[in-house]
């Protein structure tokens, strides 16, 4: 009697798809991700199942009208539902390792499990690189290779939106460089008041910037920054305060990680890879961005999924081991003018600049 077994060719596949659950599940941002319209970094696999180098975001306004009332007639008189688009386009990335000889002798599923931890390592950083590019982005723009022109142009159309250090008032004209030149080392740092102001311009902003919905009925922001604006939030004997009473009650929040900071509904979390620009404040001295986070502040668009490819060289002495994936990772920003990508705003993110002083 012949026993059935399993062609080897299953296998490699199911450690494919364990690989990207994975990646989801570990990466610094996954927290935030999800598919609906109220998650904070909106996840679509549109591509996965036809061809395409990108896909679209929609953006549906909101009723501004006053309506009709009693026998008014409703006919002519209906409202323009204004719809917007972003376009975020895939492209495919891929890095690999070449197994040593030993490892020769083992399965295939074996080989790649020795390259596993290194290649997943590299794909959680370059999610995580990506995402905070985008954040700094203007207008799908790196921000180190934009223009002055441009970040001019984008903080315009994003003025209601955007802070510089502890006051609204720090906006030069909406000169960005000039701006940065009015943080200084003091007055500027982040501080709750801060944090205050930049929710409440989420919360006044056209459109607002929604937060995001926990357990039904709790609505947070949340707010990213780096390594010493985190620090000299956390020092901050407002802060300190406050800390000592939330911690416990946010041990269920999915939103909420050990080491995080609870201040006026925003979750603030440190993340050390966001860092400072060297030079641009007051007195030549550095500033760096913080993020406050509402509902599609950002987009993830998968073509394919991470998966992995081997490849044989050198007459059979070498195994080659790959991840490769078709994505791409945008902030979302819709357009505010008379076209639909005319004067964009981003969509979900308060962008603030605050000093940035290193420990002495």
């Amino acid at each position: 009697m012949a026993n059935t077994v399993a062609a080897t060719g299953l296998t490699p596949q199911q450690w494919d798809d364990k690989y990207f659950l994975e990646y989801i599940q570990k990466n610094r941002f996954a927290k935030y991700m999800g598919k609906s319209a109220g998650s904070m970094i909106q996840v679509k696999e549109d591509l996965t199942k036809k061809k395409g180098d990108a896909l679209t975001f929609a953006l549906i306004n909101r009723l501004t009208g006053a309506g009709v009332t009693g026998s008014t007639a409703l006919e002519g008189a209906e409202e323009d539902m204004v719809s917007r688009s972003h376009a975020l386009t895939v492209e495919l990335y891929r890095n690999g390792v070449v197994v040593p000889e030993i490892e020769e002798q083992k399965s295939a599923i074996g080989l790649r499990n020795a390259a596993r931890p290194v290649l997943m390592d590299w794909s959680m950083e370059h999610t995580r690189d990506l995402i905070i590019t985008a954040l700094a982005s203007i207008n799908g723009v790196a921000y180190g290779s934009a223009s002055e022109g441009q970040k001019d142009a984008w903080l315009a159309d994003n003025a209601d939106r955007v802070l510089f250090g502890a006051a609204k008032s720090n906006n030069s004209g909406n000169d960005h460089s000039a701006s940065l030149l009015n943080i200084d080392t003091t007055a500027d740092r982040l501080t709750p008041d801060a944090l205050s102001l930049m929710k409440r311009m989420a919360l006044s902003a056209s459109p607002k910037i929604r937060p995001i919905r926990v357990d039904g009925d709790r609505e947070y922001y949340v707010v990213f920054a780096g390594v010493n604006t985190f620090r000299d939030l956390k020092t901050n004997t407002t802060i300190t305060q406050a800390q000592r009473e939330v911690t416990l009650r946010n041990q269920n929040n999915r939103l909420f990680q050990g080491g995080d900071i609870e201040w006026d509904g925003m979750i603030i979390r440190e993340i050390p890879e966001i860092t400072g620009y060297t030079g641009v404040g007051a007195s030549t001295s550095d500033v760096a961005p913080v993020y406050l986070c509402g509902a599609q502040a950002l987009g993830v668009g998968f073509a394919k999924r991470w998966g992995s490819k081997t490849e044989t060289r050198d007459y059979g002495d070498k195994v080659g081991v790959a991840m490769r994936a078709i994505y791409g990772i945008d902030k979302l920003t819709f357009g505010s003018g008379a076209g639909d990508t005319d004067d964009l705003k981003q969509h979900g993110v308060v962008t603030g600049y605050f000093s940035d002083v290193a420990d002495s």
